[in-house]
């Protein structure tokens, strides 16, 4: 048996498991409606509850995912949060991307690579990459990607102009601040809709934009258990990829400083323990 995440749980022998990050309780209307991930009785460990880094956490059979035996854990760990979140906003943006639609990934990292690939998977979509690095515009388009836009200043202008100045039907903006979250408002064309994945900035937009072209802002938080066994159906398959640098488990100040340095660009660190 292996556990992936943060927690052990009773399983068949030998069964490899994923874990739902969020704790719920499987009675409110939420969970029986399937949107779990608005439990009213929820906590994440790590975020508004003790144990994030925990060696053993306290969970329940509902949490389980069943994964393929060919998929290690260590290469789908980091799936349960952020490819996760990744797919929950990917799949409700899937109705508007119907052939022939255009879709605005900004930010190509950590998030982001894992979008351009659910995007691919599930839709016909053209999809368009912006990001400040070259080398990250590059890597999108061998998982997905139609075009490259590097984030220079001129990047709404860019899209415009890819889209014959009309803009793009969804913005799925991994970044959410620096500016990011203003672009992704301007690259939306009429009836379109910006998803907002990360955060740290401000949307301000006035309310007779919105109400004169039926554009959205649509906010995404962890996906549900539902997401997170299509999403592991995927990686199964081999449509979804997570890009990881292993670090043993003492390394793990080694493994924030890279982090924090900017030296794992669309990668993952994954802890290893010993």
């Amino acid at each position: 048996m292996h556990a992936v995440g943060s927690a052990v749980t009773h399983v068949a022998p030998g069964d490899t498991v994923i874990l739902h990050p969020l704790a719920t309780c499987g009675f409110c209307r939420a969970c029986r409606a399937g949107d779990d991930m608005h439990c009213t009785n929820s906590f994440f460990p790590g975020l508004n509850a003790d144990g994030g880094m925990a060696t053993y956490l306290k969970t329940g059979a509902r949490a389980v995912v069943k994964i393929d035996p060919k998929l290690q854990p260590a290469d789908v760990a980091a799936l349960a949060d952020a490819g996760l979140t990744a797919y929950h906003a990917v799949r409700k943006a899937v109705p508007s991307l119907y052939p022939g639609t255009s879709c605005v990934v900004i930010g190509a990292g950590g998030l982001g690579h894992i979008g351009i690939q659910v995007l691919a998977a599930l839709s016909a979509t053209t999809v368009i990459v912006v990001d400040r690095s070259p080398e990250a515009l590059e890597f999108a388009k061998t998982i997905g990607a139609a075009h490259g836009v590097v984030a220079d200043g001129t990047q709404v202008d860019k899209v415009k102009e890819l889209t014959d100045g009309a803009g793009v039907e969804v913005v799925l903006d991994f970044v959410g601040e620096m500016g990011a979250e203003k672009d992704a408002w301007q690259m939306t064309r009429e009836a379109g809709s910006h998803y907002v994945i990360g955060y740290g900035g401000v949307v301000e937009v006035p309310t007779i934009e919105i109400i004169s072209t039926e554009r959205n802002v649509i906010g995404n938080i962890v996906g549900t258990y539902n997401d997170l066994a299509e999403l592991m159906a995927l990686a199964a398959q081999g449509k979804v990829t997570l890009h990881t640098k292993p670090y043993p488990l003492e390394a793990v100040n080694d493994a924030m400083t890279d982090l924090d340095e900017g030296r794992l660009p669309g990668t993952r660190a994954i802890l290893i323990p010993s």
